[in-house]
């Protein structure tokens, strides 16, 4: 998915039902009481199969426990399960689930919550937006079916095949089996994802149906319960769940305040409205320090900006072109002069906050210019060239800049060109009928580097726009995923990184950074790398 933010428009029921329209919750309410109080956008969906925005993902955080959570260095640790194994393939893993786990409403965790809530996802006529989430385990394909005639055509897409995933297999209460379609050492990564969440009994009125209201009802395992049913207004309370068996929350209630504005959700954090801002606007960073002094902090996140080049086109077929175009930025100009240090310049194809990172893979990512020039005239680069973006806040500033830096050394006219959606931006890119290079952006999946590796420069790859496509490193990709052990898979992986610091189909520009402030209200503030609030560890003051 592309640059999964948490300050998008409303597309669907539930942003509707949570953000009238024009309204912010504003500053003229009274002061915060209770529980911190947590600015974040409109989300687009609250199911968790069909979860996969920022949103989204930090209001079921508090409503569900993940079967696994993550160490400091990105290693999954059981959290809800008691152990996940894999067997000598890495193909066949058996979950093991805690004792002790109830649902909100009293009923006991069991394995078959699990398996009925990832079949629901599963299966194709959901529609549902992480079943990808899925696609490993085997059978996901025979829950799969293709409308003939398109979604606008009168033809309806049959029934697929199967409505449960064979991959799943019940033992006892409390363990399950999952077999994959081919071995993935890396899988249980995959488990802290909203998609993996289970479902009561209580979800569904029959196999793949989930029950009326449910949605506005959820009913989770995790720390926190709603107070009421979701409804109209611009505010989620939630409240401590006694007696829960996993890690204890130390503030005994949440309120989630909806925000269609970054700015006007931090000028209520300004004014002691609200206690945590997960992401201070760009246009403010310039005078945060000032305004909230050791209240605005930084930590990693996994988000990965770069230009896309189509590189099927003649003019930048050539290695040499591109390597010249990416030596051309100087990308610390950029993150100071732009972003004020809120983004860190990227040296290499994946986030750091993946195991097996490794800083200044890329060596064409250091700012040479004069090399640049020389190397750009020898491979004959085109003497002009575009570099489209998404008219999302700064963004322009960024291009423009970027485009000013390649101009001047290279001698050749580079122009920004604004897109008014992401979907006209991407049709040119995928057709290559325009030629432009493209901003683009990506946040993980999950933490391994073939969530950056596959999707954003593998051969139809979701993300790979530009068409770039080396069977060597589709191999080395394709061998990592395979592997056996979570060490054998990073050696390839890395193989397959190499590849890309020689080939450079794009360029890269920015790792992401959470820049969040909060009130003086609360303390022991942190955002993870997949930008949610820890709700382990806020407490009041």
């Amino acid at each position: 998915m592309l640059c999964r933010r948490s300050w998008t428009a409303a597309s669907v029921a539930v942003a509707v039902i949570l953000a009238t329209a024009g309204c912010t919750g504003g500053s003229d309410d009274d002061p915060p009481s209770g529980g911190p109080v947590i600015g974040i956008g409109a989300p687009r969906s609250l199911l968790p199969s069909d979860t996969v925005d920022v949103s989204g993902s930090q209001i079921l955080d508090a409503l569900f426990y993940p079967l696994v959570t993550f160490s400091e260095k990105g290693e999954p640790l059981p959290a809800a399960a008691e152990s996940v194994t894999a067997d000598k393939s890495a193909r066949t893993w058996t979950i093991k689930l805690k004792s002790g786990f109830t649902f909100h409403n009293g009923e006991a965790v069991t394995a078959d919550n699990y398996i009925n809530a990832w079949n629901y996802g599963a299966y194709g006529p959901n529609a549902q937006s992480g079943a990808s989430s899925f696609e490993r385990i085997e059978g996901y394909a025979d829950l799969q079916s293709r409308d003939p005639d398109g979604a606008d055509g009168p033809e309806q897409a049959p029934p697929p095949k199967a409505t449960a995933l064979t991959g799943l297999k019940k033992v006892d209460d409390t363990t399950f089996t999952v077999t994959l379609s081919s071995p993935f050492a890396g899988w249980a990564s995959l488990l802290n994802g909203p998609a993996f969440y289970p479902l009561p009994k209580s979800a569904f009125r029959a196999p793949n149906e989930l029950a009326d209201g449910y949605d506005r009802a959820l009913v989770g395992n995790g720390p926190f319960k709603l107070t009421e049913p979701v409804g109209d207004g611009t505010e989620l309370r939630m409240t401590r769940v006694s007696g829960f068996a996993g890690t204890q929350p130390k503030v005994e209630s949440l309120t989630w305040k909806i925000y269609s504005d970054l700015g006007e959700a931090y000028d209520d954090l300004k004014a002691g409205d609200l206690d945590v801002l997960p992401e201070v606007p760009s246009d403010r960073l310039a005078k945060a320090p000032a305004e909230l002094g050791d209240r605005l902090q930084k930590s990693p996140n996994s988000t990965f900006t770069f230009v896309g080049v189509p590189v099927q086109r003649p003019e930048f077929a050539k290695p040499e072109v591109r390597r010249a175009l990416s030596m051309a930025i100087d990308r610390d100009q950029l993150a100071e002069q732009l972003f004020h240090g809120a983004e860190t310049p990227a040296t290499a194809f994946v986030s750091p906050v993946v195991p097996g990172y490794r800083q200044g893979t890329c060596d064409y990512c250091t700012h040479d210019p004069d090399k640049a020039k020389s190397l750009y005239a020898s491979a004959g680069g085109p003497p002009s060239l575009t570099i489209a973006y998404n008219e999302a806040p700064g963004h322009r500033a960024v291009i423009e800049e970027v485009c000013r830096q390649i101009g001047a050394a290279l001698g050749v006219e580079c122009t920004p060109a604004g897109r008014k959606t992401v979907s006209e931006m991407l049709v040119n890119a995928e057709e290559r009928r325009a030629g432009d290079l493209t901003r683009m952006s990506w946040t993980m999946n999950y933490p391994l580097m073939e969530s950056y590796l596959a999707p954003v420069y593998g051969t139809g790859g979701s993300v790979n726009v530009h068409g770039y496509s080396n069977s060597a490193y589709d191999s080395l990709v394709t061998a990592g995923s395979a592997a056996t052990t979570r060490a054998a898979a990073v050696t390839k992986w890395r193989d397959a990184e190499d590849i890309l610091a020689q080939d450079m189909p794009i360029l890269p520009l920015f790792f992401g950074q959470n820049v969040y402030g909060h009130s003086k209200r609360v303390t022991n503030v942190a955002i993870d790398s997949a930008q949610r609030v820890d709700l382990f560890r806020i407490q009041l003051v």
